[in-house]
């Protein structure tokens, strides 16, 4: 049967009532904080209610708006708005769905899933001192000129109070909506998009989006979670690093993010940056899925339609060894988005697990996508210029690892970054030698592998990155910005997890999720898989490189100072293949505000990138074995017995 309404696959959820001590607390909390304002000459009416006692994402309410300042209570926190009385959101069931939504997953389940939460007796921060506080802080807010849009958190227990923005959700039932995908939203017509300075690869620098980070990451309402980590024991890069939940079926699934730049404050935008593109590409949060149907009825109604075979499927093997896995079938019906070809300028439609990664439940998944392929950018020309080369430069890795190409060294030293430089010599200072390769395999797209391998060949062994561009510079900066924030790390995390890591160095089963992968090439044993690339310990090597040598003989397009001219040589070279290249547009009303767009570019037939080892579809596909022979990097194509029986250490 093919509908035309997507049913909503929504785990079981419990409803639970505001238990009476809780709701006697929270009309008490009303009474003293209304006298109190009008002790203070605001005479506001407060409503009081309880936050973590109910669903706020499965059950919006009725309620209709209240112009009373709302208060909500949780534990030893009194959190203060949105005011009422604004044309615009966000609305109060904005900030009980994001206050859920960053909560810790005990509490989440208890909410979401269990049998909802409990009262062990009247909470004690409800006193006429508290709401004094709570009045004198919301007093304060009133008085402004022009009360600043957000929520106060009040504590009650060590009487301090902070600000901090709420983001309109644009999936809140009350003051947000989403209308239907359909082909026409989905249509995509590249346009001219110069970039901001001559050099540059981006429409637009940094500093011109507005990203106030706290907005983001905050304990309180924060769309990427409830707080931003600056790695300070970094001796390489300023990292940072986020997370948030993604209701994933019945489990909850964390989504990491960050950044690493010169600088912790440039980190901390991109990591927002990178976080919403991850929060873009977990589910659809843009539009409503719209089509159900089986490869066969789509077919059968004269749609172009994505076969997600060509794309990769899971070995037989696989699905024996977790029959739950729900293998693929022609007949087998699933949500459907609508993508756009930019071979075929039409609309086609896509598998839904195959663009949102965290889509439905995890055994209704017959693959599980990562975030490849999806990127952001200042104009969707930038956006599917970035994913396009994060497809081509996953392709190329696998193909090269899997194949065990030996592939031209790069001399870093050669480059005309000073930066990079520097950096080279950075990490020799703790005893990593940055090695690059030249790894264009069908496409002349610049595509560098970066490896810091340790000089003394011992724990945290060595770490891999890659990068990928016409501007070669760009490229080999993004894989030195990649291994000099992991390598420098690599001993001391070694050192914490040596059992679980020697542990799946000896069973490679155990190599189950991203992490495990980069991990894994810390135990100094694991280096003889990389011999094919690196040569062997103290063995000779073949003379490396020059940047220039290798990308500036006119092998490759130069870029043009304008990224759809950019993008339209990369698509040519990937056509020109036989590749289709498709483009779903992921972007959420978080990032339109600011102009930005998020694309997932998949192209069917190039290898996909997994995470686990007994998920890799890379071993299986047609491309692994004939890709290197017609690229002459081979002498004839690879058979099963030949590739590189190690599981793949990309990041």
């Amino acid at each position: 049967m093919l509908t035309l309404d997507a049913p909503a696959h929504a785990p079981e959820r419990a409803s639970a009532e505001v238990p009476g001590p809780v709701a006697g607390a929270c009309r008490e909390m009303a009474e003293l904080t209304g006298r109190s304002l009008a002790a203070l000459g605001r005479p506001e009416r407060v409503t009081v209610a309880a936050l973590g006692v109910r669903d706020a994402i499965a059950d919006p309410g009725d309620r209709p708006a209240d112009p009373a300042v709302p208060v909500w209570l949780y534990g030893r926190h009194a959190v203060l708005g949105p005011l009422p009385g604004r044309d615009e959101p966000p609305c109060p069931l904005c900030l009980e769905r994001r206050w859920q939504l960053s909560r810790y997953e005990s509490l989440r389940d208890a909410v979401e899933r269990g049998a909802g939460t409990g009262a062990a007796g009247r909470p004690p921060w409800v006193t006429p001192f508290a709401a004094d506080a709570v009045a004198a802080a919301l007093a304060g807010w009133l008085a402004e000129d022009r009360p600043r849009p957000g929520v106060l958190l009040v504590d009650l227990a060590e009487l301090t109070v902070r600000r901090y923005p709420l983001v309109p959700d644009p999936e809140c039932p009350r003051c947000g909506g989403l209308g239907p995908d359909s082909a026409d939203a989905a249509a995509i017509e590249l346009r001219p998009a110069p970039v901001h300075r001559p050099g540059a690869s981006r429409v637009r620098p940094l500093d011109d989006y507005d990203l106030p980070v706290a907005a983001y990451a905050n304990p309180v309402c924060g769309v990427l979670g409830r707080s931003l980590v600056y790695d300070v024991s970094s001796t390489s890069t300023s990292a940072t690093i986020g997370c948030f939940t993604e209701r994933s079926g019945a489990g909850l699934v964390e989504t990491f993010w960050g950044g690493h730049a010169d600088s912790y404050r440039d980190s901390a935008r991109i990591g927002v940056l990178e976080g919403l593109e991850r929060y873009a590409g977990a589910r659809p949060r843009a539009r409503t899925t719209a089509v159900t149907g089986s490869l066969e009825q789509l077919r059968e109604r004269g749609h172009t339609v994505l076969d997600p075979a060509v794309c990769g499927l899971y070995s037989e093997e696989f699905h024996r060894t977790y029959p739950k896995a729900q293998p693929f079938r022609a007949d087998l019906e699933i949500p459907w988005v609508w993508g756009h070809s930019l071979r075929d300028d039409g609309p086609v439609l896509v598998p839904e697990i195959l663009t949102y990664y965290q889509s439905g439940s995890l055994y209704r998944r017959f693959v599980q996508e990562s975030s490849n392929g999806c990127a952001s950018g200042g104009s969707v020309e930038e956006a599917v210029y970035f994913g396009l080369l994060e497809v081509i430069e996953r392709d190329a890795f696998l193909l090269a690892w899997y194949g065990r190409a030996r592939l031209p060294e790069i001399d870093p030293r050669t480059s005309t970054s000073p930066a990079t430089v520097q950096m080279v010599d950075r990490l020799e200072m703790y005893g990593y030698e940055a090695r690059f390769f030249d790894t264009r395999i069908s496409f002349p797209v610049p595509v560098i592998t970066g490896v810091a391998e340790r000089f003394d060949g011992g724990p945290g062994r060595m770490c891999f990155g890659a990068g990928a561009g016409l501007d070669a510079e760009s490229a080999l900066a993004s894989a030195m910005c990649e291994i000099a924030t992991d390598s420098v790390n690599l001993p001391g995390r070694f050192a914490y997890d040596e059992t679980r890591l020697r542990a799946m160095a000896a069973d490679y089963r155990k190599v189950v999720q991203l992490h495990d992968h980069p991990m894994l090439y810390g135990v100094p044993e694991m280096g003889a898989h990389a011999e094919f690339l690196l040569g062997a310990p103290g063995a000779p090597r073949p003379p490396a490189h020059s940047m220039a040598d290798r990308f500036g003989d006119g092998s490759v397009p130069q870029p043009t100072g304008d990224v759809r001219e950019d993008l339209t040589a990369c698509l040519e070279a990937v056509t020109a293949a036989g590749f289709d290249v498709i483009a779903v547009d992921q972007t959420v009303a978080e990032q339109r505000r600011m102009g930005l767009h998020t694309l997932s570019v998949l192209v069917p037939g190039l290898i996909p990138i997994d995470f686990g080892w007994s998920r890799q579809r890379a071993r299986h596909m047609p491309r692994m074995f004939t890709a290197l022979r017609e690229a002459g990097l081979k002498d004839t194509d690879l058979t099963p017995g030949t590739l590189n029986p190690a599981p793949h250490p990309f990041p």
